[in-house]
């Protein structure tokens, strides 16, 4: 194996088990096995192990001594304090928007709410799922960019990453509705709205509410599950 094949195989398989652990195809708890990863994967022991790791650090693998890994559980506490704390984290970042954003930044947020909202029918409904959160991202961090703070990004961006789990069990319940997308739409424009007029005082709670938005779905789906 070349140096350069190293990186890009645990590159790789990071990005492969994020994905799945997102998606649910890994239950909360549940052992991640090294012979079944190599086998669903086709990779070596080795850049499983760096990506095991690196999920690790971001709180969605637990590592247990001497006896590998772990799914990190999910539960209700976890819930309600990341969007808790990310309520706030996104209350800051977008009072810090509308003081620092410029013409290139009400821009960019009209551009990616106009692409957001032509999301339409496609191949399949996975297709749908994947192209809508990627739209529905690419729109957020567009507002998100103007606060002009690499350090603040950074932390949202660590935040949307531990709450990632939660959400895709709310895209699930969301992204198919017609009804759920049509409030989501509505939501988006009247953001767009009061931060192009540069409204603080209007956007803050407005965006820390669209943000909480999620949270009883969720909680209903973990319950469901069993999950306290």
């Amino acid at each position: 194996m070349t140096e350069t094949a190293r990186p890009n195989q645990g590159i790789s398989a990071y990005r492969w088990l994020k994905r799945d652990i997102i998606r649910g195809h890994f239950a909360p708890g549940e052992k991640l096995r090294m012979t079944s990863l190599r086998e669903r994967y086709e990779l070596g022991t080795g850049p499983l192990r760096e990506a095991l790791s690196q999920l690790v650090s971001e709180h969605l693998v637990v590592a247990i001594s001497q006896r590998g890994y772990r799914v990190a559980p999910m539960s209700l506490d976890e819930l309600h304090d990341i969007y808790d704390a990310r309520s706030h984290m996104e209350g800051l970042v977008v009072e810090l928007a509308i003081q620092r954003g410029d013409d290139a930044w009400e821009a960019n947020v009209i551009a990616q709410h106009h692409t957001l909202s032509k999301v339409v029918d496609l191949n399949s409904p996975e297709e749908v799922l994947s192209v809508w959160d990627q739209r529905h991202k690419a729109f957020h961090n567009a507002i998100a960019e103007g606060c002009g703070s690499r350090h603040l990004l950074q932390a949202r961006e660590s935040l949307f990453e531990q709450a990632e789990r939660y959400r895709h069990l709310w895209l699930q319940q969301t992204v198919f509705s017609t009804q759920a997308l049509a409030t989501k739409r509505r939501e988006h424009a009247e953001l767009v709205e009061v931060l192009l007029a540069r409204d603080t005082e209007r956007a803050i709670p407005m965006m820390r509410d669209h943000l909480k938005t999620p949270i009883p779905i969720i909680t209903q789906v973990l319950k469901d599950r069993g999950i306290a």
